[in-house]
């Protein structure tokens, strides 16, 4: 039997990169797979690759650090599916590249409102629903940064270490409930993600991400959905509150 039979997984920024990797892993997997984003160009052939595993699959448009439109998107793939039983909060965008004092208000805040601020939009009517159900797992997508610093990726890095934070604090609240609430800390993946932050451009910055791995290589998003379809799973049904580090090596140094 697949390992998500009948299950709901909700997906944010699930069109591209890693999300859409986490997608296509979940329809394999049986579940109905709820993908959240703003339509985008990638929309066609993303669909068309989770729907080829299961034709259930659905889109919703959101934009995640609006809580209202977070707010109906849960209820969507509640009224479509029933539950929601899987929840990755996924959605991110790259830093604006400079030192914390060239920052603007404008560059802070549009990092902090997509990659932190959205995790808890979307926690808090996850959690919610989950709540009704007594069960339920929500993932959600960190980064290495989350654990150590990065020069000019000031934003970036304080909203990858308030998503570990506030995926502990969930844990301790929900578990008498029965959800779990974990994240993952991935290294530098070969995702859309790293082009949008230059650094795919840039052959020397390229090859210095390279070193910073003690595998020489950059992660592939399909490693990652691996980790998610572990976390997600009963495999790991006595873990909570925690975060799976998958990054060729990066935090070992």
């Amino acid at each position: 039997m697949k390992k998500f039979e009948g299950k709901t997984v909700f997906i944010t920024g699930g069109l591209s990169g890693i999300g859409k990797a986490c997608a296509v892993a979940a329809a394999k997997e049986g579940a109905n797979v709820a993908i959240v984003d703003i339509k985008s160009v990638n929309y066609d052939s993303a669909m068309l690759d989770v729907k080829s595993e299961n034709a259930s699959a659905l889109f919703i448009e959101c934009d995640v650090t609006k809580m209202d439109q977070v707010k109906q998107a849960v209820d969507k793939a509640v009224e479509t599916f029933g539950s929601i039983d899987i929840a990755l909060n996924n959605a991110g965008i790259p830093a604006d590249e400079s030192r914390i004092a060239a920052m603007t208000e404008v560059d802070w805040s549009n990092v902090l409102n997509v990659n932190l601020t959205s995790v808890f939009n979307c926690m808090k009517h996850e959690l919610t629903q989950m709540s009704t159900q007594k069960k339920g797992v929500v993932i959600n997508m960190s980064s290495v940064l989350g654990k150590v610093g990065f020069a000019g990726w000031a934003g970036y890095v304080a909203a990858a270490h308030g998503i570990l934070g506030l995926t502990k604090s969930a844990a301790l609240e929900y578990a008498h409930e029965g959800i779990r609430v974990n994240a993952i800390a991935p290294g530098f993946i070969d995702t859309p993600l790293l082009t949008k932050g230059g650094l795919n451009d840039n052959e020397k910055i390229k090859q210095q991400i390279l070193g910073l791995h003690p595998l020489k290589r950059l992660g592939k998003a399909e490693e990652v959905a691996c980790a998610f379809l572990f976390l997600a799973s009963q495999d790991s049904a006595f873990i909570t509150g925690m975060t799976l580090e998958i990054d060729g090596g990066y935090l070992a140094q």
